[in-house]
């Protein structure tokens, strides 16, 4: 009897765990739901006319890691390089979305895959890495203030680099 009460103990913990899970899935907060929609709609922008929007930035600018498996770049408000590609079709999946402070910061963690060719640079046809974007509101618009490209293994990154800056 012990044993058929401690299993159904269990059984109702692991259930309720489950439920409380859907709920705080289904009520994801609006901050969440409008980085998710920043980040389809700046996928399509840019996979529609092949080049990335400067608006997407802070204008405080950005850190990033590129897919390149490079050194940290500091990224201008203008968006950085490149700015436009002679093939992209990516799309982002499995995004989610950590609210740090309710409709002024979050984090989103995805994976961007598809093809990609930099102006300029070879084509990587199959574009495969984890992103990791973190976000800010600015004026009423989500903005990207950092974000880290890193390629999984079987995809790969882009072969561009940061060009290279004059010393002082």
């Amino acid at each position: 009897m012990k044993k058929a009460v401690v299993v159904l103990s269990i059984a109702g913990l692991v259930v309720g765990a489950d439920v409380g899970r859907a709920q705080s899935v289904a009520e994801q907060s609006n901050t969440a739901k409008e980085v998710e929609r920043t980040i389809l709609e700046n996928y399509e922008y840019s996979n529609t006319t092949l080049r990335s929007r400067p608006e997407d930035y802070s204008r405080e600018g950005a850190l990033e890691f590129w897919s390149n498996a490079g050194m940290l770049n500091e990224v201008g408000p203008d968006g950085g390089q490149p700015s436009r590609y002679e093939i992209r079709s990516l799309t982002p999946k499995h995004i989610k979305v950590l609210t740090l402070l309710e409709g002024q910061a979050a984090v989103a963690h995805y994976y961007s895959e598809g093809a990609l060719q930099p102006e300029g640079s070879p084509a990587t046809p199959h574009y495969l890495t984890r992103v990791t974007q973190v976000f800010v509101k600015e004026d009423g618009e989500w903005k990207v203030r950092s974000t880290h490209w890193s390629p999984l293994e079987g995809g790969g990154g882009t072969s561009q680099a940061a060009e290279a800056k004059p010393e002082n």
